[in-house]
């Protein structure tokens, strides 16, 4: 219900307008315990390519832009590793507040925060969405997954591809993901270069394989 009344907000609501209504957000406990703003989002608001990660940490909530941290400083390299910059995406979160010491969201926040999340979504109307880590993952996918078994797969939903990763500060905290978020890496820029084709009637499932062909003629057909 909370996600249909979302999606028909979208019809009259700028990403700007809807930026500026979360300002102060009060809709649920995070507001009380200790953030220092909302972090709605930063990137190209036309972004073919999307990244959501899981909740702003510590310098996010300084600063009020998601992944400026050792985080963020990763994922720029990561993206640089593919051709990629910070102006050519979005990124966002699924939470807009801190959790205290950085904890995981819980069940509530993460339903009061998902909708605007889904507005995000479909006013930058990304063809591609990256999801960081598994909290962005079973939240696009709306139900438990493990990101260890859907990490560097396309899966087609109704409204753009959903492609989940390691989270960067996974890789951070445990030195042996590196090597794996790398590995993740290289296959966005495997899918960016040959997209898939999806199968009919398989929204939810991992997308085939497509012919290979040419690279600009196939990023042109994705972002076209």
């Amino acid at each position: 219900m909370l996600a249909d009344r979302a999606l028909h907000t979208v019809a009259i609501m700028t990403l700007q307008e809807l930026s500026a209504s979360l300002h102060d957000c009060q809709r649920c406990k995070l507001a009380k315990l200790g953030r220092t703003q909302v972090v709605f989002g930063v990137g190209n608001p036309h972004a073919d390519i999307m990244f959501v990660g899981e909740g702003p940490g510590f310098y996010e909530d300084k600063q009020g832009e998601p992944f400026v941290g050792a985080a963020g400083k990763l994922l720029n390299d990561l993206l640089k590793s593919i051709g990629l910059a910070r102006s050519d995406i979005y990124i966002a979160n699924v939470v807009k507040c801190r959790p205290p010491n950085n904890r995981d969201p819980e069940p509530d926040e993460v339903d009061t925060c998902k909708p605007f999340l889904l507005q995000q979504i479909d006013l930058i109307g990304p063809k591609l969405v990256c999801s960081l880590g598994k909290w962005a993952t079973q939240t696009l996918l709306n139900r438990p997954v493990s990101i260890m078994a859907m990490r560097g797969k396309a899966i087609s939903l109704d409204r753009f591809t959903l492609f989940p990763l390691l989270h960067p500060a996974a890789a951070l905290h445990q030195g042996n993901l590196r090597g794996s978020l790398e590995e993740d890496f290289k296959k966005l820029k495997a899918y960016l270069d040959h997209p898939p084709v999806p199968a009919p009637g398989a929204a939810g499932q991992p997308t085939s394989p497509a012919p290979t062909e040419p690279l600009q003629s196939s990023q042109m057909r994705l972002f076209g």
